[in-house]
């Protein structure tokens, strides 16, 4: 029984329009695993392989910021941080949803968070750093 690739299954559900990103990924699972690739990009497993078939119903574009972070090393101008991976850009926005008084840079990012325009839609700010 021939077990079909992540790659395979990408362009099978994507068709001539997988985004380079979608593409990246099922590369990425296919050469090492999806746990691995999940693991790394601090996301379950079934988020990944439903990516992969073009059934994920949730945000894609947080996928896709999880993915450049982790694996194509792309990093934003953070107002409070500094160059940051694009992935560790999108864990303090969602972190950033309520404010968490535990340290002092929880309350930092809670207030970058919520004045920068990449969190208000004004761009995603990312280099090919």
């Amino acid at each position: 029984m021939n077990q079909v690739t992540p790659i395979e299954r990408a362009r099978a559900a994507y068709g001539g329009d997988i985004p380079d990103w979608v593409e990246g990924l099922a590369r990425a699972c296919a050469e090492t695993s999806q746990n691995r690739v999940a693991k790394r990009m601090g996301v379950s497993a079934a988020l990944i392989s439903n990516v992969i078939a073009g059934k994920y119903p949730g945000d894609m574009a947080r996928v896709e910021d999880l993915y450049r972070g982790a694996f194509e090393a792309q990093t934003v101008d953070c107002p409070a941080m500094g160059m940051m991976p694009l992935d560790e850009c999108r864990h303090w926005r969602a972190k950033s949803r309520k404010l968490s008084n535990a340290n002092t840079r929880n309350v930092t990012m809670f207030r970058a968070c919520n004045r920068c325009p990449i969190n208000k839609g004004g761009g995603d700010g990312g280099t090919d750093g």
